[in-house]
């Protein structure tokens, strides 16, 4: 027994975290505390409700922890800067506050002293491991405990647990999982179990309703989205507003294939309006603005950047090195974006800025040059074929 000894415990709310709360307590003596994080994923009345349920099993200690604009800060506006969609296609929308969740669980534990942290990550999935990095690295001097993990429990197990220490509810499983975050909300169900099927309209979280095409105008500001049609916004709102117009239209639905962590292929639906136009936005008008090089290295290192945050390894120092780099990079990514919302779909309309590349003096595409002459290009072409012609003069004889 640890009696007198203390572990936070995070908290959903949900099954496995209320056997967690229970067992704890119950059968390993600990004085437990539940904390639930928010990043972006709970209004106040599920906060209000989060805490009756941990006051419902008897839990003294409980508190919902706001990282929601730490997480735009630290994570979030480097996602965009990078254009991080992980395998082409995913905004990295669970993988990325599950970080943030670890980061504020342990320092919480180690502000109310306590002896060990647990979750209740299954052993079949990737936020074990984010979770157990991060407490590793910032409190390696906790326990971490993962009932569910370690006692490879069933759902029925668990019930039959509950009812035996007077918990009572109804713990019928819901047919989709939904975990609802500031970019963007996860979905899964039997058919993301699957290779062949596709997610059904009524298990995506907001209903399909706007047909009406709209014109949308976003304002960027060093690579951050600061206004929507003009309207001056901090980048959390920006993020909310875009989100409660075009997730309507159905925008931003998709399934994620990919490697886990832990070396299996996983399949996850997910809705991210907001993050996807963003990103696209953002990309379109950094094709204006930068050079060849910084895009092409823009992209290799966005993506390395997006792994390492997939797979738990945001405190690597590496990250802040690319950090610091991709920051660099937006020093002059500023303009308006203009993007047409469709049924299910949206375009790339184009962009307004001052420091738009193709607004140059120097020559249109296709069109005519001004800082050039014909015998200036027939000079460069002449000594940009000479290596090619060397190498075929050599390797023909």
């Amino acid at each position: 027994m640890n009696k007198n000894k203390k572990v936070l415990l995070a908290f959903s709310g949900g099954l496995d975290t209320s056997y967690c709360a229970i067992h704890l307590a119950k059968d390993k003596g600990y004085e437990v505390w539940t904390a639930a994080i928010n990043t972006g994923g709970f209004d106040e009345a599920e906060q209000q409700e989060l805490a009756k349920k941990a006051s419902d099993l008897g839990i003294q200690h409980h508190v919902c922890i706001d990282v929601e604009e730490e997480f735009y800060q630290k994570g979030i506006r480097h996602l965009i800067a990078g254009n991080v969609l992980k395998n082409h296609t995913y905004p990295l929308s669970v993988s990325a506050e599950r970080i943030f969740q670890a980061i504020a669980l342990a320092d919480y534990a180690k502000e109310i002293g306590a002896d060990a942290i647990a979750h209740g990550s299954t052993g079949a999935g990737n936020d074990q491991v984010r979770f157990d990095l991060v407490f590793n690295v910032l409190a390696p001097e906790i326990e971490i405990i993962t009932p569910i993990r370690d006692q490879k429990l069933s759902r029925e197990e668990e019930v039959e647990y509950l009812k035996s220490h007077g918990i009572n509810k109804e713990w019928g499983k819901a047919k989709y999982s939904i975990n609802k975050g500031l970019w963007g909300t996860s979905v899964g169900g039997a058919e993301t179990l699957t290779s062949n099927k596709n997610l059904p309209e009524e298990a995506w979280p907001t209903p399909f309703v706007n047909r009406d095409s709209l014109i949308v105008e976003l304002g960027f500001q060093e690579g951050e989205l600061l206004t929507i049609n003009e309207e001056r916004l901090t980048p959390v709102k920006a993020i909310k507003q875009l989100t409660s117009i075009a997730a309507p239209y159905g925008i931003g639905r998709g399934i994620h294939v990919g490697d886990t962590i832990i070396g299996i292929k996983g399949r996850v639906g997910f809705e991210a309006a907001a993050p996807i136009i963003i990103i696209e936005a953002h990309r379109l008008l950094e094709k204006h603005i930068l050079g060849k090089w910084q895009l092409y290295w823009k992209d290799q290192l966005g993506e390395f950047y997006g792994m390492l945050m997939h797979e738990g390894q945001f405190l690597d120092p590496v990250m802040r090195d690319i950090e610091t780099f991709l920051k660099s990079t937006q020093q002059n990514v500023t303009g308006k974006v203009f993007v047409k919302l469709e049924p299910k779909r949206f375009e790339l309309q184009g962009i307004e800025s001052k420091y738009d590349l193709m607004a140059s003096k120097f020559g249109q595409y296709g069109e005519m040059n001004q800082g050039w002459s014909g015998e200036d290009v027939k000079g460069f072409t002449k000594i940009l074929s000479n290596a090619a012609l060397i190498q075929r003069g050599v390797q023909d004889d």
